[in-house]
């Protein structure tokens, strides 16, 4: 009792009184589950099983008690998905902050923002690339794809020259990502007489 730090109470006590196990009726269902990944199984597969296969109303918590209790160790771990990131270092083609922190717009098509969102899915990961005009809050053009490489750029500056109306010049802001620095995506913008923005490295206050 000494080496557990137990009192002499509370030792009697559960002599008198063991615990009884959590969900006796379910302990089988979760054992079978376990066993059939060499690896065993995570609570969360675990418990959806339980909810289709044996119609239990039970959260993960309770299915993780139960694992504890059985001494089911899974050891498969869960890939840890890193975001994606687009800044690769700096170029001579950095350009300077011209919203300064400004995103209101009276009208269309004077100031756009532009950047890569990742999309997790069950088949791998998903990018897009869009361009949204800060005055009407709609998107104004976009390109989806399996990579973020420069040829989805290319497809979605060709959408947005296509809807832009002739005779304006908007400013595109955009983060420090490479693909904002590479000479087709500033060049391009210039010969458009798109004027280029650039918020500051790691400062999400610009963007």
């Amino acid at each position: 009792m000494k080496a557990v730090q137990l009192s002499k109470s509370t030792y009697y006590y559960l002599c008198k009184h063991p615990l009884k196990p959590t969900r006796p009726e379910l302990r089988e269902h979760v054992v079978e589950i376990f066993s059939r990944t060499a690896n065993g199984c995570g609570y969360r597969q675990i418990t959806m099983c339980l909810r289709h296969e044996q119609g239990a109303v039970i959260n993960g918590k309770t299915v993780r008690k139960m694992m504890r209790e059985l001494g089911l160790i899974c050891t498969i771990r869960r890939e840890r998905r890193t975001p994606y990131r687009s800044f690769k270092g700096v170029t001579d083609n950095k350009h300077e902050n011209l919203i300064k922190r400004d995103f209101e717009a009276k009208h269309p098509w004077v100031k756009l923002g532009t950047d890569v969102t990742e999309f997790a899915q069950p088949w791998g990961k998903a990018y897009l690339a869009m361009v949204y005009d800060f005055a009407t809050k709609e998107i104004v053009a976009w390109a989806i794809s399996r990579s973020p490489n420069m040829e989805q750029q290319k497809k979605m500056l060709r959408m947005m020259l296509r809807t832009m109306p002739k005779g304006v010049h908007p400013i595109l802001h955009s983060d420090m990502g490479w693909q904002y620095q590479h000479w087709y995506w500033v060049r391009t913008l210039k010969s458009a007489g798109i004027r280029q923005s650039m918020s500051r490295k790691s400062n999400c206050l610009d963007t």
